[in-house]
């Protein structure tokens, strides 16, 4: 490997990696709370969040109605990270959301499986009176730019992005976070990285490797082939510094194109859970103080009515759930002649998860499990 000391980069970070920390943390912070002082962590968590109650309401997506409790029995939880860069307030442009994640937490609260939605995945996106749209259909990634536009803002992109998941899936949800961009690269790197396994050969188009083996960050780098400088990540596994380890997430140069950055996006997701409950992180209260306080100024949610301290609280016995990744369309592009469509096997899948028989579907399709 290339010499590792943390390269010159430019300051924006990918967002859509920081929605993996912040799920993460999430499903995984009220560990910390048996050691240090609730009150204390709790005003650093939460006094940045922006929450509120109307956004799957307004959408007419939430699950079952609040009574201010978290259900007893399984949850869906939506999450979408940003593609948001420098500037694009300023000309006008939009973000979207091209991660999609979905967290169906089983009735036991001892597993979590992962679905991610292709962000290039054709679907309906509704009609909204309420904001002029008359709906289209097209890659859902843009159903948050459309909800958004009109200074809207990430409420009106999270109802239109939520209602077109829905629409392709038939799932309700129980919560939603949206992962804004700024601040939240610090999460990672308050952790001290995570140790992460490269299951391929795989090269990254946003850094090369000058002859002393320093890493740089390249800009405007055929993002098709390699070059002949590439920083390559080989097979195996290591621990991984934090830029590293987010732009390993980021991969998607192979075959499998953007089903192997969502697997990637899930291995973090894993790897961020695991390091977040490891003594190194939980008997050290800098740590835990740093890393909520990020995650506070990172996070917007709707809680379904649910405080946003019991929603939090609520996820406790998550802690040391295991997070089980799923593959959608069998982990490759499913071509139905102007985009890529659900699978059968796929859409099985969306119907499974919002009848809560997911496990039960499970069981007679093991190979949508990875591994």
């Amino acid at each position: 490997m290339p010499d590792t000391t943390t390269p010159v980069r430019p300051p924006r970070a990918p967002l859509w990696t920081r929605l993996l920390i912040a799920a993460g943390l999430v499903l995984t912070m009220a560990g910390v709370f048996g050691i240090v002082s609730v009150k204390y962590f709790l005003g650093r968590l939460t006094g940045g969040i922006q929450t509120t109650s109307s956004v799957l309401a307004d959408a007419g997506v939430g699950g079952t109605a609040s009574s201010g409790k978290l259900p007893d029995g399984a949850m869906n939880l939506l999450m979408l990270g940003l593609d948001t860069r420098a500037g694009w307030e300023a000309k006008g442009e939009l973000s979207r959301s091209d991660t999609i994640l979905i967290l169906h937490i089983a009735a036991s609260h001892d597993r979590v499986y992962m679905i991610s939605i292709p962000r290039d995945m054709v679907a309906d996106i509704p009609a909204d009176p309420s904001i002029g749209f008359k709906g289209s259909r097209e890659k859902i990634n843009s159903a948050y730019a459309y909800g958004s536009q009109n200074g809207r803002g990430w409420t009106g992109g999270a109802k239109l992005a939520a209602k077109a998941v829905h629409t392709l899936t038939g799932i309700t949800f129980d919560g939603l976070v949206v992962i804004d961009f700024d601040g939240f690269r610090g999460l990672l790197e308050a952790m001290g990285g995570v140790h992460m396994c490269v299951d391929k050969d795989m090269w990254s188009s946003h850094y090369i490797v000058d002859a002393k083996g320093k890493v740089s960050y390249a800009e405007g780098t055929d993002p098709l082939t390699p070059p002949a400088n590439a920083l390559w990540f080989k097979k195996g596994c290591r621990d991984m510094q934090p830029w590293e380890a987010l732009e390993f997430s980021r991969l998607r140069h192979s075959t499998n194109g953007d089903y192997d950055r969502q697997r990637h996006q899930q291995q973090l997701l894993r790897a961020m859970a695991e390091k977040a409950t490891s003594a190194g992180i939980l008997t050290n209260p800098g740590k835990v103080s740093r890393i909520l306080e990020a995650a506070g100024s990172s996070l917007k949610m709707d809680t379904h009515g649910v405080p946003v301290a019991d929603f939090v609280f609520g996820q406790k016995g998550l802690a040391a759930a295991d997070l089980i990744p799923i593959k959608t369309n069998a982990g490759a592009f499913n071509d139905v002649g102007g985009g890529e469509g659900a699978t059968a096997t796929t859409q099985a899948l969306f119907e499974a998860t919002a009848a809560d028989k997911l496990d039960d579907f499970l069981l007679t399709q093991p190979g949508l499990l990875i591994s």
